[in-house]
Order: structure tokens, then sequence, then C-alpha cells
């Protein structure tokens, strides 16, 4: 049919290519301009000053400190999340509700009241801090601290991510499976798993964007010591109130280079998810 622009159910509207430009207008405006002002600043002085500003020790430091937590609380909270998809969604038991409810907690909670409540349980004044100071163990400004707030604000999506398609799965053949003798961790790992594999991937990889650029929760419990508890959002502030702002412009950049390859990597599985099952490349 004629016209240049066809909606998704093939009626080609004036309305519709209104609609489709001011969304790029806004994208262009809240997106794309943002990205295209933090690389020319941090440019702004060449190449050069931007490499020797990210060779900075303390800079370095951040950079492996952020890799490090990614590194731990992405298995871990695939693991948890999981298994906690499908304990929501392949059984009924009582306070089920109430565990989802928990479970999108971290969602709904300002990441700053995440970290204050680490510093009330472990800090040490805390209810358990004299106890684990008395055993030599330090939880808040040290990377245990960090890794249980970054743990918290993250642990939702991999569930989250993953029960729809546990849910759609149904039960019949992890029934027909057990029927014919299948074990739990034989169960889990050839019938249940293998369809969840792209949702899986796309939950992990919004867990690894979340945990790397996370900086509400860790803030508070990190203590923001240079070389040892700041990571790379903690450093990018830093340099940024110390007025270094080519080298805050130069690791925010990085930073936002590694997120938008996540999501980037997130939405072509997701696009080729939504592809018809026998569309070509």
């Amino acid at each position: 049919m004629s016209g240049a622009l066809q909606t998704r159910s093939g009626i080609g509207t004036l309305s519709g290519l209104a609609l489709t430009l001011a969304a790029w207008a806004v994208v262009t405006l809240l997106l794309i301009l943002p990205v295209g002002i933090l690389f020319a600043q941090a440019l702004r002085q060449g190449l050069d000053a931007a490499l020797t500003a990210l060779s900075d020790d303390d800079v370095l430091a951040a950079i492996r400190l952020s890799a490090l937590v990614v590194a731990l609380v992405v298995p871990i909270n695939t693991i948890c999340g999981l298994f906690a998809a499908y304990a929501l969604t392949k059984f009924d038991f009582p306070g089920r509700a109430a565990l989802l409810v928990l479970i999108e907690l971290p969602l709904s909670v300002s990441p700053v009241v995440a970290g204050l409540v680490w510093v009330l349980l472990f800090g040490r004044h805390g209810w358990f801090g004299p106890f684990l100071a008395a055993h030599g163990v330090r939880m808040v400004f040290t990377l245990p601290g960090i890794l249980l707030a970054t743990l918290f604000v993250t642990f939702p999506f991999v569930t989250r991510t993953v029960m729809p398609v546990m849910e759609a799965q149904g039960r019949q053949h992890e029934e027909a499976a057990t029927m014919l003798g299948a074990g739990f961790v034989s169960l889990f790992w050839r019938v249940t798993l293998p369809e969840t594999g792209a949702a899986l991937v796309s939950g992990v990889l919004l867990c690894a964007a979340r945990s790397l650029g996370e900086f509400g929760a860790v803030s508070v419990v990190s203590g923001h010591i240079p070389g040892l508890t700041e990571t790379v959002p903690l450093r990018i502030e830093a340099l940024y109130n110390g007025y270094e702002t080519v080298a805050a412009f130069a690791l925010a950049a990085v930073l936002a280079v590694a997120s938008g390859l996540i999501v980037g990597m997130r939405g072509l599985i997701e696009w080729r998810r939504g592809r018809p099952a026998g569309e070509s490349n």
C-alpha cells in the first residue's frame, strides 16, 4: 500500500511519522547528545592526555576493583537468581507472594538506603559490627561490603528476566522427566535450563551492567579510599570533584563504552529472540 511510513500493522499514518520523529528527538536529546558531549570532553585535550589520565594508579585500581566486583557478583546472582526463579515458577508454597515482593525490593528501594542498611548492620557501631570486629572481620569500607551492596541492588535482574520463560515452560516436561527417573540436577540441567538460554544471558548482562555502574549503595559502604575501595563510578566522582575534568570524562567514557557494549549485546540477543524461526540473515 502507498505511504512513506508503515506502522507495525501495515497502516501508514501521519501521526505515526510524528511520533517516530518525536521519539528520535527525545533519544537524541537525552541519550545521543549527552554521550557525544561526554566523549568530546574526554578528548578535549587530545587522545594522549586522556590515555595519560587513564594510566593513573588510582584509576587502574578502580578499574581492577570494578572488574573484580562484576566477576564475583554476576556468578553469585546468576546461581541464586536461577534457583529463586525456579522455586517461584515451579512450586506453590506459603509465602510465595511475599518472597516475590522481597526479591523485587531492590528495584524500588533507593541504593543509598540499601547501603545505609549494610552500615547499620555491619558498621563499627552496627548490630553485628562489634561481634565481627572482635573476630577480626571487617565488612564496611572493604571489598566484602562493596560486594554485599552490589549483590543486593543487582539480585532481581536474573530472577525477573528468567521467570517469564520458566512460567511459559509449564511443568509437563519436568513431570515427564521425573517419571522417567531423572533426578533434580539432571532435570534442571537438561530440561529446564536449556530453554531459558537467551533470557538467562539477557539477565546476566543486565546484572553485569548494573554491577559495573552501581554508585549509590557502594558509595555508602566503600569509604572512598583511593586505590583500595573506589570503584570506577566513585573514582569518576572523586576526579570531577577534584577539578580533574579530563580524567573524569575519560574514565566516564570508558565506563560508557563498557556499559554500552553490554547493553548492545543484550539488545542483539533480544532481537534474535524476537525474529521469526525461519528468518534468514
